[in-house]
């Protein structure tokens, strides 16, 4: 609809495989002017950016991002942005996030197939947080639960940064499967029921009300109660966000999360799924719906296109820096190159017009 043709594309990267976890580096810094004055500057932030990434990880595992979390410079803590500063120590805390190798080259591997060029791997939950949530929630901390069809995926923010994630294997497709296989109906039309009817929080609706579900070959459609529905779809619900709590309560946390739970996502279009985790967490709880960024707002604004928009964000935020080669299957371009095709294109215009 935009009439513009797509050649490469940010690609959103989640699952089981996706780990994190936290390490610091530390470098003396060699400043630029005199011995004794020391400026920090940005080859010393990455220095120790690198000497942070430089844990032992895995031969089937790969390095998919490095967040900073704070710097500290001699005894000053809690810095965000030490250029420019004076110091001759300078140290790193950063959240490291790993990923399977296989299954990121899988992943680059169908992309390519379908035609497109991988610009870099961005974590999916990664991309949703940069969508809905807002600089005062990540300050004050807060959680993002990604409900997904395979997996839910959690991004803890603390500080203003990212300090943990979290992958759960259950998702809204079991959810759907279990309506299903009860109901004795195929998984579309339970995946629309789920949509359309479903809920996980009885306040929401009437005793009476009924729903119709639609007959297998050729046979009428029947009436159940909507309760029938909300007793199959509650207790999967609960059973994922009892998993999430579970693998929370576990992190050393400095403060609570003040920001609450932003729940994002294709799960996150359920009625009644932010009453019923702020029930199972004790902390308040809103759906997060993408920003604006123009076009067709009323068509993306929905928890389940998060990511999506994220991606968008994310990868616009990063072609206006150097991107470093992720590997030999991702072909990174620089901004204003031009395409594979584009160069094609632009020989045969010189050779034959």
């Amino acid at each position: 609809m935009s009439g513009q043709e797509v050649r490469s594309c940010w690609t959103g990267i989640g699952g089981n495989h996706i780990d994190g976890i936290n390490s610091r580096g530390v470098v003396a810094v060699t400043g630029k002017n005199r011995e004794d004055i020391r400026e920090i500057g940005p080859d010393d932030i990455t220095r120790v950016l690198e000497a942070a990434r430089a844990v032992v990880i895995p031969m089937d595992r790969q390095v998919l991002e490095v967040i900073p979390q704070s710097y500290i410079v001699d005894d000053q803590r809690n810095i965000q942005d030490p250029l420019n500063m004076i110091g001759v120590r300078l140290e790193a805390e950063v959240h490291i996030i790993t990923c399977s190798v296989t299954s990121a080259q899988n992943l680059i591997k169908c992309v390519n197939r379908a035609g497109f060029i991988v610009n870099d791997l961005i974590l999916q939950s990664l991309a949703a947080s940069r969508s809905v949530l807002t600089p005062e929630e990540k300050e004050i901390g807060v959680a993002l639960i990604d409900l997904g069809g395979g997996t839910t995926d959690v991004l803890v923010y603390a500080d203003g940064a990212p300090y943990s994630n979290i992958t759960v294997p259950a998702g809204g497709s079991m959810i759907t499967s279990d309506i299903s296989k009860v109901k004795n109906i195929s998984f579309e039309t339970a995946e629309r029921i789920k949509l359309d009817t479903g809920c996980c929080w009885e306040a929401l609706f009437r005793e009476d009300d009924y729903i119709d579900v639609p007959g297998v070959g050729g046979r009428p459609p029947m009436q159940i109660p909507r309760s029938q529905l909300m007793a199959i779809i509650r207790p999967r619900m609960e059973e994922i966000f009892k998993m999430v709590k579970d693998r929370m309560d576990k992190l050393s946390l400095s403060r609570p999360l003040g920001g609450g739970i932003v729940l994002t996502g294709g799960g996150a279009q359920l009625l009644g799924v932010a009453e019923l985790a702020h029930y199972i967490f004790g902390l308040p709880v809103r759906i997060g719906i993408p920003i604006s960024v123009g076009g067709l707002v009323e068509e993306y604004r929905n928890p389940m296109y998060a990511t999506a928009v994220g991606l968008v964000l994310e990868g616009n935020d990063r072609e206006q820096k150097t991107i470093p080669d992720r590997g030999p299957e991702v072909h990174i371009r620089e901004k204003g190159e031009p395409s594979i095709i584009g160069k094609f294109v632009n020989w045969i215009k010189t050779e034959f017009f």
